[in-house]
């Protein structure tokens, strides 16, 4: 089979967004498909190889045939939806509800309303989609098993180190930053055994509640730090799939999330059964880390629990293969 992921006027550079999908396609290109990224710029992606093909298009003739095109961002819909017919499928695979780029008025016209074969990569945007009566497919990108996975070296502090992503700009707003200072701000004010480790893009932050950070940190780093951290604060708001959580259910360890409608974690995230979620507001995020954090048995279990339901999703080979049959039935 041959795939067009279309990124031309979004591009690729150093973010989760194109981390995915890089995968996605070094995936498909594993299982014998061929796959071709076409785009408008420069690849600026550079945390890791890139397997599938990489083209500049400048105009429509130099598109490849092929047997699907998928658009991986707002912008690149229009691009998708005037491709010739001989490239196959106009699909869209919608991994975020982007009000940082498009107002919901535009979004409707300039997304859910064009003649795009819609995915999703999570439960909660397919519900947000269902809202507006667009149906959709659920194409989640899998996750990196081998990567990440216990080491048993959580229980080897005196520290309870809660753990997560630091981001600056309308990316911290998106992500709720400021939550996770506010609620370890008062954490270690009750309890002395408290510590904050994240990790980001960024420059070593100027933040003193943080007690290590990582910059960018390998996939090897990421596991050891995914193993040291005893509670992951994820309180998102604006979400797909969001993928580190995930990743560090795989090292069994404990995520507290909330109730957002776009959390990007309903497809994996239960309470009580793979981990903890607050009501959609501060002071009850703050309430429920107090729970786990005194619930030190109850972690483990459902930190066995939670790298269970990631397994159960499956890896990417395995989500890769459902995008394929979709393919496969719907020409």
């Amino acid at each position: 089979m041959k795939i067009l992921f279309d990124l031309r006027k979004t591009g690729l550079g150093n973010n989760g967004g194109s981390l995915t999908l890089i995968n996605s396609a070094n995936t498909l290109c594993e299982m014998g498909h061929t796959v071709i990224i076409i785009d408008s710029m420069k690849n600026q992606y550079t945390w890791g190889p890139l397997n599938a093909a990489h083209m500049i298009i400048t105009k429509e003739e130099q598109l490849p045939d092929a047997d699907a095109i998928i658009s991986t961002g707002y912008k690149s819909v229009g691009s998708t939806v005037s491709a010739p017919s001989r490239c196959g499928i106009k699909m869209h695979w919608i991994r975020g509800w982007e009000t940082w780029k498009y107002s919901e008025e535009d979004i409707i016209k300039k997304v859910l309303n064009q003649p795009t074969i819609k995915l999703v990569n999570g439960i909660e945007l397919q519900e947000k989609l269902k809202k507006y009566n667009v149906d959709s497919y659920l194409i989640r990108p899998g996750y990196d098993i081998l990567d990440f996975y216990p080491k048993g070296i959580r229980d080897q502090t005196k520290y309870v180190i809660l753990g997560g992503l630091y981001h600056t700009g309308d990316k911290a707003n998106r992500k709720r930053t400021e939550w996770i200072f506010t609620v370890t701000r008062i954490m270690k004010e009750r309890h002395k055994n408290i510590k904050l480790w994240m990790f980001g893009p960024d420059t070593e932050p100027k933040e003193e509640l943080i007690d290590k950070y990582f910059r960018s940190p390998t996939m090897a780093e990421k596991n050891d730090i995914y193993n040291s951290i005893h509670i992951w604060l994820a309180p998102t708001m604006l979400e797909g799939l969001h993928m580190p959580p995930a990743e560090y259910m795989l090292t069994e360890g404990v995520v507290l999330g909330t109730e957002a409608e776009l959390s990007g974690m309903k497809d994996y995230l239960i309470y009580h059964e793979t981990g903890c979620v607050s009501k959609d507001f501060v002071c009850d995020f703050l309430e429920k880390l107090e729970l786990v954090y005194c619930s030190a048995e109850q972690r483990k279990q459902i930190g066995i629990n939670a790298r269970n339901k990631i397994l159960e999703i499956g890896d990417r080979k395995k989500n890769m293969e459902i995008l394929v049959k979709l393919i496969e039935g719907l020409k």
